[in-house]
Formats: structure tokens, sequence, C-alpha cells
């Protein structure tokens, strides 16, 4: 008689956290969005991880070859902000861009907002954070045309949280150790293990984004922020204590090779603001998840809030609709990407590969890969026998089942 599991995990998988998101969602969401004005995505995101893998989004059914182990798979979400969601999706993204590495040293430089912003990024989140990309892209190209005299390759890959679920937006940028030289007859090389002075890129950096931020105020493009945008003299005095706060970029050591920059991009291009696995506590009303005071050395700590403090930092990393934050310049642009990187490579002496184009809508989550492996016998292969059609109801709690077992 074949054995029966509704289990969404195989022998090569983690097993499940004790506590999750979702969990947090089930039993403290409904409350929160009664007592709360929230904007409609942020109530998308809320209820997809409420019914993510869950029989609200459907599913279907596969049996064993070997010995007819029937397990059930209930579809997953897709929705990027999603702890549970995003594996694949970083798979799929990392595999597409190995293709574009160069034989190189590659630099990791981080641009970060200072926390004056962050009440006014509150109300105006995609332009603000649009502008961030702005300024630190264009402070590296512009760095690279005027020390390499060509033009550099980045990634920029956007995070808006702290290890406490705090606001701290930043961009973590992967940058090209040289540059294709501006007539395209040299590939230029930096000096290895130096890249560009940080303090130069961060009065650059701060002196671009407060040029646009003021211009955006000008032309009447800012909202909320009660205190900054009440008169002109408001905001000039805003802007002043902007520009003489100190700005912090900052490079890591550089890569050790192509190799090592896939293994950090696998790590941080689709990284959710807070993951299953440090959630270690979901009762009476409050939360508590670990984390690293990088203060004392990354040493880990335990943070205890209430769900409705825990629900509203979460929400507050609730990226606007469409809004992209994987995006790629220069030599990595689309546009002229796979004419600009085979040139780098016929300069470099290396094998030519194809390269695909940039795709910034390659962030968002997908679906989980499909159990291959029976987690019973160990030898045969999982089929899929019939498609779960979603249910009409709210989905389970999954925190209360998994507290009564």
């Amino acid at each position: 008689m074949p054995s029966f599991s509704t289990a969404s995990h195989s022998l090569d998988q983690p097993p499940r956290p004790r506590y999750e998101l979702a969990d947090v969602f089930h039993l403290y969401g409904a409350q929160y969005r009664l007592t709360h004005r929230l904007p409609l995505h942020h109530l998308k995101v809320m209820s997809a991880i409420e019914r993510c893998r869950t029989a609200a989004l459907g599913g279907h059914v596969s049996e064993c070859d070997s010995c007819g182990h029937t397990h059930i798979s209930y579809n997953s979400c897709r929705d990027r902000h999603c702890p549970k969601c995003q594996a694949t999706a970083r798979h799929q993204w990392v595999e597409a861009q190995q293709a574009a590495l160069l034989p190189i040293e590659y630099f990791h430089v981080v641009f970060t907002m200072p926390e004056e912003i962050n009440a006014l990024m509150r109300f105006n989140q995609r332009l603000l954070l649009n502008l961030l990309f702005k300024a630190a892209s264009e402070t590296l190209l512009e760095f690279g045309q005027r020390h390499l005299k060509g033009e550099l390759g980045v990634t920029a890959v956007l995070h808006t949280w702290g290890q406490t679920l705090s606001e701290h937006p930043h961009l973590h940028c992967i940058v090209t150790g040289g540059a294709l030289s501006r007539d395209g007859s040299r590939f230029v090389r930096c000096r290895r293990s130096y890249l560009f002075a940080v303090k130069a890129l961060s009065v650059v950096f701060r002196a671009k984004y407060c040029a646009y931020l003021e211009r955006a105020y000008r032309r009447g493009e800012l909202v909320g922020a009660v205190g900054m945008l009440e008169s002109a003299d408001s905001f000039d005095h805003y802007m002043r204590k902007l520009k003489t706060k100190a700005w912090v970029v900052y490079a890591k050591r550089p890569f050790a090779g192509p190799e090592q920059v896939i293994g950090y991009l696998g790590r941080y291009t689709h990284r959710a603001a807070i993951t299953n696995s440090r959630i270690i506590s979901v009762e009476d009303g409050r939360v508590s998840f670990t984390w690293k005071d990088y203060r004392a050395e990354g040493q880990p700590k335990v943070m205890t809030l209430s769900a409705t403090e825990f629900i509203r930092r979460f929400l507050l990393h609730v990226l606007p609709t469409e809004f992209v934050r994987i995006r790629h310049y220069g030599l990595l642009a689309n546009g002229r990407r796979k004419e600009k990187l085979l040139r780098c490579r016929e300069l470099l002496g290396v094998a030519q590969i194809a390269v695909a184009e940039a795709d910034g809508a390659t962030d968002e989550g997908e679906e989980s890969r499909e159990v291959q492996r029976c987690e019973v016998c160990g030898v045969g292969r999982m089929v899929r026998r019939g498609e779960l059609p979603p249910t009409c109801g709210p989905p389970a709690a999954a925190a209360q089942l998994r507290s009564a077992a």
C-alpha cells in the first residue's frame, strides 16, 4: 500500500523552520490590517506570504515510480518579499549572470544613505530609491572615466533593511576591476586591491544625490514628511543638514576571482528582509528573532518585538510595485551589453561565450523546484499525477497546527 505525504521538502532540502514569517501574518495579520491603513501593494504581499505553499494556491500530486509513495506539493506565491520563494529565482539569475563575468578582479562597493533621509523616504519611496541608483551609478561611472579613461561594469543590488529590520537603504555594487577604453581598443585594469578612494566617492555621491533631491523638491515631486517640506526655508534647513552629514561609502576587499563573485551574488541578490531561519519564537503577541550586532564583531543576539511592531518593520521594506532592485550599468547595461563584453573578452584573450541580456524582471520569486527523488525509498523518481485546484477558503493557520502537533 503506498504511503502518503503532504510535506513539501525532499531529502536534499533543509528541514522546515519551526516558525515562519507566514505564521506571524496568520496569527496577527488580520488584526494589523484592521488597525492600520495599508497601501494595496502591502496588502498583496501579506496575502501572498500567508497563502504561499498552502492549499489556497493549489498544487499537484506526485507519485514515486518505485514504491508508490504519494506527495502533495502546494504552489508558491512567487512574491519577491517571501523568504520561501527566493532559492530558485536566485539560482536562475546567478546562472544567467555567470556568462557576463570577466577574468579580472571585482570590487564590492557599498553606498549607504544617512538616517535623516528615512522620514522622507517613507512618503517618496520609489522616487528616492531611484535617485539612490542614479547617484551611485553615475558616481562610479564618472570615476571610471576619470581615472581609467573608460567604461566600468556595475551591478547594483538594493537592500533597504538592517539586521533588526530597521530602515537602512543601501546599494551593494559589484564593480569590474577595469574599464573598456573609450575607443574600444584596450581594456584598462585598475591597480590590484584598489579601485577608487572611498572618501572621494562619498563626497561626489552626496553632492549628486542632494542635487537630484533639490531638483525634485523644486518640481513639486516630494510629498509628506511634515517639518521638512512646509516651506522653502524648512527644506533648505533640512538640505543643509544632509550636506554636512558624512555619507558612508565603503569598499570591501576585492573578490579573489569570478567564482567568488558568483558565490556572493548567490547570497545577496534575492535576499528577503528576514529569513525564516532567524525567527525563533512567535507567541503571546510577540516575535523573537536573531540578529548580528556588527558593532560587536557580528556577535549573534536575540531581539523580541511586539507582533505589531515586527509587522510594521517588515512592511517598511516592501518595494513599490514593479520596482527593479537589481540594475546593471556601463559595460553590463542592456543595449550594447553583448557587444561590449565580447570585445572585453577579445582584448583579455579569453574564449568567447554567449552573453545574455540583463533582465530586471528576474528578481521575482519563481516556483520551487519539483521534488525529483522519493523521500521514502530514496530510489524512485516522483512523477506528477494530477493537479489540485486552489481552495476558496482562507489558508489554514500553520502556526496553530504546528503548535498543536
